[in-house]
């Protein structure tokens, strides 16, 4: 990737809108703006980091738009080059055309990610910020983007530099205990070691424990909705989004794939999966649907198990929740305008006749909408008591899968690395453990990051940012 070169993008999003903007940045960004935007008024110069109005020209001097423009000399920019913007009106075909000229004036069509990449290689600001760019923007509820601002602001990348530096004190210090090994002092003492290394990992671990308890806001869930044919999962999907998604008719195995649609319940960002009703079938296609369904409420974090009202919990029921166990699984009463649950319906014995402790539960009524934000709040509930059941804190760093990654990593060496120094390893033999933790603490940050892994990384940037 040629670095130096200028670069264009349209940076807002596809389709029309209000205002559409398109950025460039480079070595020739501003005398580019010189060339396409000519100001209203008396006054031509462009003052830096302040909008002006005027009008948006080809290279051909045809006017293109009555717009506004911005010129940001570097490095004090996003992407740490001069930078400048075209504030346009948002139609598609307009902004192509004003990117067609900016490519026209000799800047190149910017990669995937290549803005904030520039950021990052020029100093701006470090890889976990650079990740949070685009978390933010993916972010699929308000806490997770609270949570990418916080990585933003720099403080995952803190807490891990604070981490690494402590490893190359220590680096430091077993370099002076190899290298002076008949001192009088000892200068690195096993327990000290000891001490010092298990702070790191202690470290380490509160920042994966942070990983897993926010998994639901930075990714949201996944909630199947499982039973017998027309027990009503198609009809509480429709419910919950508002609107007919599901086709819903009194014969049996309408559904016969499943389908998914995204939706907040109770402030929790779920992907609602809709399968198909489980029963035996001699048809090959609903037998498919139903291998389909299966696989997905398999890998649900909560499953919706329904219950015809007109029916009541049968022994399939209890099977399936015997199956899927109550940790994961909501007994769902549908049909309450027909049919109201016995006292204690929701109290099931397993198979072979012993007893077990009640599962979470709900009564709806699909048809009419009843009890559907009370079993969004027991959805939420189960979900994030898997996650030690509370909300993000304020300002909390919390890594990402790849982050994720490399913490456990050096995690391992460090565990690996206190078992050397209790078995009395040689230090300069325990020094290749310590490296090792130090070297996936700074893939992280990006001072050690292979170009395969930030090739990975931006590519699943937009390529306005």
């Amino acid at each position: 990737m040629n670095t130096t070169a200028t670069i264009a993008a349209i940076a807002t999003a596809s389709g029309a809108g209000g205002i559409g903007i398109v950025r460039v940045s480079g070595p020739h960004a501003l005398s580019l703006l010189k060339t396409l935007f000519h100001p209203a008024g008396k006054e031509k110069a462009l003052r830096p980091w302040m909008l002006r109005r005027g009008k948006i020209v080809d290279k051909d001097g045809a006017v293109l738009d009555d717009a506004l423009a911005v010129a940001m000399p570097g490095p004090k920019t996003f992407t740490g080059e001069d930078v400048a913007e075209f504030h346009c009106h948002g139609g598609p075909v307009l902004l192509a055309s004003v990117l067609e000229a900016c490519l026209a004036c000799g800047a190149r069509l910017a990669e995937r990610g290549e803005f904030t990449r520039r950021a990052f290689l020029n100093g701006r600001m470090d890889l976990t910020q650079a990740e949070a760019v685009a978390e933010m923007i993916a972010a699929p509820s308000k806490e997770g983007a609270r949570l990418a601002a916080a990585k933003l602001d720099g403080v995952l990348g803190r807490r891990i530099a604070s981490l690494r530096e402590r490893l190359e004190h220590l680096r430091a210090h077993l370099c002076l205990a190899v290298d002076f090994p008949e001192e009088e002092v000892d200068c690195l003492p096993q327990e000290g070691f000891l001490n010092a290394v298990r702070e790191v990992r202690e470290g380490i671990v509160a920042l994966l424990a942070g990983f897993e308890r926010t998994r639901c806001w930075r990714e949201g869930i996944t909630v199947a909705l499982a039973g017998p044919v027309n027990a009503g999962k198609s009809s509480l999907m429709n419910a919950f989004l508002g609107r007919e998604r599901a086709v819903v008719t009194e014969y049996p195995g309408t559904t016969r794939d499943f389908l998914e649609e995204s939706v907040r319940l109770a402030g929790l960002p779920a992907r609602l999966v809709d399968t198909a009703g489980l029963r035996e079938t001699d048809n090959p296609a609903e037998a498919q649907g139903i291998r389909l369904g299966r696989s997905m409420i398999d890998a649900a974090d909560v499953v919706l198990l329904m219950v015809d009202g007109a029916e009541g919990v049968t022994p399939q029921t209890v099977e399936l929740l015997e199956e899927l166990g109550p940790d994961r699984t909501v007994l769902v009463w549908n049909k309450s305008d027909l049919a109201t649950p016995p006292a204690h319906w929701y109290e099931t014995e397993t198979p072979s006749g012993s007893s077990r402790r009640a599962a979470a539960h709900a009564v709806v009524s699909a048809r009419n909408g009843d009890g559907l934000e009370a079993l969004a709040e027991t959805v939420r509930a189960l979900a994030l008591a898997r996650g030690e059941g509370r909300e993000p804190e304020p300002g909390e760093a919390v890594p990402n899968l790849r982050q994720a990654h490399s913490l456990t990593e050096a995690g391992k060496e460090l565990a690996a690395l206190g078992e050397d120094i209790r078995n009395g390893v040689p230090y300069d033999l325990c020094a290749v453990r310590l490296e090792g933790a130090a070297a996936a603490l700074a893939e992280i940050t990006g001072l050690d990051t292979p170009d395969d892994v930030l090739n990975r990384i931006f590519a699943s940037f937009c390529i306005g940012k």
